[in-house]
């Protein structure tokens, strides 16, 4: 560890009445011992998750920290966890995914290495698992196409990813000073805030590590879960609101690395089409002109990101509103979710 930091990592877990799952996140993380700080943080539950968390504080209490806070949400809950945390690297996870414990203390041990080297990175990336409710193979993304692996480098070291392919909460792992130093802040009350987690840090990431195995486990099955198709349908408002957030965040004609340009370029284009399927999805008029809408508002507001995402060729099929791209868009989506098993 360094002067600063006791810990070699902080695991925030941000818990919303998550009586039901949350020991099988603690009991995954717990093996990893006193280099590991876990911070569950209470977004205001109703039920025992109080409770439980008191009874881990108490049996381990060198690891274990709980703190309570009125209910804001999820991203509310880990800019919480970011304040709270007093380890080298910071991390998240949900309260009812889990992680694979061999593989994390594999991490932390070449962490450890590495430190001893006086190399610390802004992030370290690992591969991580979808775990969906009734599939027989796991779908594992991975970044080794794109990311040196197991050795320090830059964003101009990285080749290019393809276009479905991007970093989420689930793969990353920051160095907490420069996490809280880049200014990064989440909405409260707000769904699908993990994107805006995983872009908004990236132009001051300057040194990256990538772990070719998996860490993270992705739990998919809840009727309740924000993923799930008729919630990410209620709740379409809560997409454009993250996806305009995104493309107003930075202006990439301020960067030079090719590479770092091209990848938040594609980021964009990824919520872009996340909230065009689902309006095409959806149907009707309506939801056709509110389509229409939000790639118009993206046109005139957001432009330095809209010249950049422009010119993807998928987004040419995307942006356009008649009823060949729209049955391309359909059929992408299924494609997609087949592979993926996102939701």
């Amino acid at each position: 560890m360094t002067e600063k930091n006791d810990k070699l990592l902080s695991v925030a877990i941000p818990c919303y009445n998550s009586q039901a799952y949350v020991r099988k996140a603690l009991d995954s993380l717990l093996p990893a011992g006193e280099r590991l700080e876990i911070i569950i943080v209470d977004d205001g539950s109703t039920d025992e998750t109080a409770t439980i968390a008191a009874e881990y504080v108490s049996a381990y209490p060198n690891i274990v920290r709980y703190v309570y806070k009125e209910n804001g949400g999820h991203g509310d809950a880990v800019m919480y966890g970011v304040s709270q945390a007093t380890g080298l690297y910071f991390r998240v996870l949900d309260s009812d995914d889990w992680v694979n414990t061999e593989n994390l203390i594999r991490m932390l041990d070449r962490l450890e290495e590495e430190l001893a080297k006086k190399n610390v990175f802004d992030m370290v990336v690992t591969n991580f698992v979808y775990e969906k409710v009734g599939c027989k193979r796991k779908k594992e993304v991975r970044f080794s196409s794109g990311f040196p692996v197991e050795k320090p480098f830059t964003w101009s070291d990285m080749k290019d990813f393809n276009i479905g392919q991007y970093l989420l909460m689930h793969s990353i792992t920051y160095c907490l000073e420069m996490l809280r130093n880049c200014g990064l802040r989440l909405p409260k009350h707000t769904f699908y805030v993990d994107n805006l987690y995983a872009y908004y840090p990236l132009p001051y990431v300057k040194k990256i590590f990538y772990f070719d195995f998996d860490i993270y486990h992705y739990f998919i099955g809840r009727a309740d879960q924000s993923v799930n198709e008729q919630q990410l349908y209620r709740r379409i408002d809560q997409q454009v609101l993250v996806a305009n957030t995104m493309f107003g965040m930075h202006d990439l004609d301020k960067f030079t690395d090719k590479h770092l340009i091209r990848y938040m370029s594609q980021y964009m284009a990824v919520l872009a089409t996340i909230v065009s399927a689902l309006y095409v999805r959806m149907g009707g008029k309506e939801n056709l002109k509110a389509k229409k809408e939000f790639w118009e508002r993206m046109e005139t507001r957001y432009r330095s990101s809209y010249r950049h995402i422009r010119s993807i060729p998928l987004i040419w099929i995307i942006r356009r509103n008649n009823p060949i791209t729209n049955v391309l868009i359909r059929a992408g989506y299924a494609v997609a979710r087949r592979i993926y098993h996102f939701n």
